[in-house]
């Protein structure tokens, strides 16, 4: 008899009947040769005729073999090999005979190595990743027009097809009706539009009314009994992938008055624009996605360390203090950037813009979670390596564009200059 089991996660129990050969009875006991990758193993002898008693030396749990009766119990956290081979020697029924164990391959690597190995796996993924995302985005940012709209528009599109299968899923669609799956590729597909449109129309007011007035239309017309439900989860895709997040686009490209007093415009080469290069929206995005960086960053480190106290029932890993650190980390990333790029002037438009940056980034994260939680999963997806899908990586810029152009745009005097 071979029992092999791999990659269990949880707390697995066997129960394996054992067949003694014809012409036994249960009173009789055979010897039997044990082989076992997951424990040491101290066997015994009792009145109680139980032939084999194996208890392992970490975890919980023990192996018996009792009146013809096989039982495997073993609870332990994380087992990712495991192997017991037991065999019957019908001509050895003397219960004198001998008991022979042999110690399997992989018994001295513990449980506690595993576990850091594949932390330390994932640490690496998150890293290696994080990096490559951050070097194409600061390239995107840095050139703009075009470039910048046509990757927002694939980051869009990803993220809509994200947002609909958590809407279709089965936490969330056991209480609603999803909408059509044609519906949800058409809207993914308007969504990744936006950016563009905003890029070489200015304006996407009239676009995203039209485009929600074809998906009302489309789903009342529907074969079928049409469900608010349907209607509310699809319009507020539109607005929530494609509306909002086209507002970095009206941010980075569409404010461009020269940020002058910039020491890096100056010295930028003439070939890649020279300082005029260097307007009001590209440091002003520079800026805005640097603070949300720098206030997921200190949240973390500050969670981690000081946390205590939960900031939320929505994302329960989040606390006050992580809240705080983030908070602090934000603005003052936001008053070091302004100096160096001499953008804004004023040290208060610099510290509000410090508080509008982490506050859009907060609340769009726990929105983000409040979905993920009510469709029952860990992750929006599994798109990039190490961080799950797009929406766990962007949830937190989503509102801060619209924000952050606002501010520019209506409350800073000149922009700011």
């Amino acid at each position: 008899m071979i029992i092999t089991s791999s990659s269990i996660m949880a707390s697995p129990s066997y129960h394996v009947n054992f067949d003694a050969p014809r012409g036994s009875n249960n009173t009789e006991f055979l010897p039997i040769s044990v082989a076992s990758s997951t424990c040491d193993c101290h066997f015994r002898r009792s009145p109680s005729k139980t032939l084999i008693s194996c208890r392992p030396s970490k975890g919980r749990g023990y192996l018996q073999i009792r009146n013809g009766r096989f039982g495997i119990h073993y609870n332990s956290p994380k087992i990712f090999t495991r192997t017991l081979v037991a065999r019957v020697d019908a001509n050895l029924i003397d219960d004198e005979d001998p008991i022979e164990v042999i110690k399997a391959h992989g018994s001295s690597e513990t449980d506690a190595d595993l576990e850091q190995q594949q932390k330390s796996s994932q640490l690496l993924k998150r890293v290696v990743s994080g990096l490559g995302i951050g070097i194409t985005a600061g390239g995107v940012v840095l050139t703009g027009g075009w470039v910048f709209s046509v990757a927002l528009a694939a980051v869009v599109f990803a993220g809509t097809r994200e947002y609909f299968e958590l809407v279709r899923s089965r936490g969330i669609a056991s209480g609603m009706t999803p909408p059509p799956r044609y519906v949800s590729r058409v809207c993914s597909v308007i969504c990744a539009l936006m950016p563009l449109f905003t890029l070489y129309k200015g304006q996407i007011d009239v676009s995203i009314a039209s485009a929600a007035f074809v998906v009302a239309m489309t789903l009342l017309l529907q074969r079928g009994n049409p469900r608010f439900s349907q209607l509310s989860s699809t319009i507020f895709g539109l607005f929530y992938c494609g509306y909002l997040p086209s507002f970095w686009v009206k941010l980075r490209c569409q404010l461009l008055a020269p940020a002058l007093n910039t020491v890096v415009g100056a010295t930028w080469p003439i070939l890649l624009g020279g300082q005029a290069h260097w307007t009001v929206g590209l440091v002003a995005t520079l800026i805005s996605i640097s603070s949300i960086i720098a206030a997921d960053t200190f949240a973390f480190a500050g969670g981690k360390a000081f946390g205590r106290i939960p900031l939320t029932s929505i994302s329960p890993k989040k606390t006050w203090e992580g809240a705080i650190a983030g908070l602090a980390g934000c603005i003052a990333t936001s008053v070091v950037l302004s100096k160096i790029f001499s953008w804004p002037t004023s040290m208060l438009s610099a510290i509000g813009f410090g508080l509008l940056n982490f506050f859009a980034s907060l609340f769009g994260d726990l929105l983000e979670s409040m979905i993920k939680r009510d469709a029952g999963v860990k992750d929006s997806g599994s798109l990039i390596p190490g961080h799950g899908g797009i929406l766990d990586r962007v949830d937190s810029y989503i509102f801060t564009g619209a924000l952050a152009y606002a501010f520019v745009r209506n409350l800073l005097p000149l922009y700011g200059v």
